[in-house]
């Protein structure tokens, strides 16, 4: 086992493309993903888990059929399993995400804006 941090800016500068989460690590089930958001995502939901949203640097946010949340860097929001949401942020937005091994970004929608599965930097 490398006993080594994982440093989250290190991380982030390696890759430019937004929407397109990257693993930097693991823990039990659990994938911890940093992705770069800029512009509006697909309304989707995950019928089976809920997503955790931590936002590094920058704002961003997130609508719900019913109302949105903003969050700005050190905040986080959990999305419940099977609540559609749509992501979006209008300057680039850098974020965490925690959501179970192979979770598909796009969830229920498919579409365009569906990232390649289990790509780690």
């Amino acid at each position: 086992m490398e006993r080594k941090p994982i440093n989250l800016k290190e991380k982030l500068a390696k890759f430019s493309d937004h929407w397109s989460p990257k693993i930097i690590a693991q823990m039990n089930d659990y994938h911890f993903k940093l992705v770069k958001l800029q512009g509006e995502f697909v309304w989707h939901c995950h019928d089976d888990t809920d997503e955790v949203f931590i936002a590094l640097e920058g704002k961003m946010r997130i609508e719900f059929r019913d109302g949105e949340v903003t969050l700005e860097a050190g905040e986080m929001f959990v999305v419940p399993k099977g609540v559609d949401h749509k992501p979006r942020a209008e300057k680039e937005c850098k974020i965490l995400l925690v959501e179970p091994a192979g979770t598909v970004n796009t969830g229920n929608a498919g579409g365009a804006l569906t990232a390649a599965g289990d790509v780690w930097i």
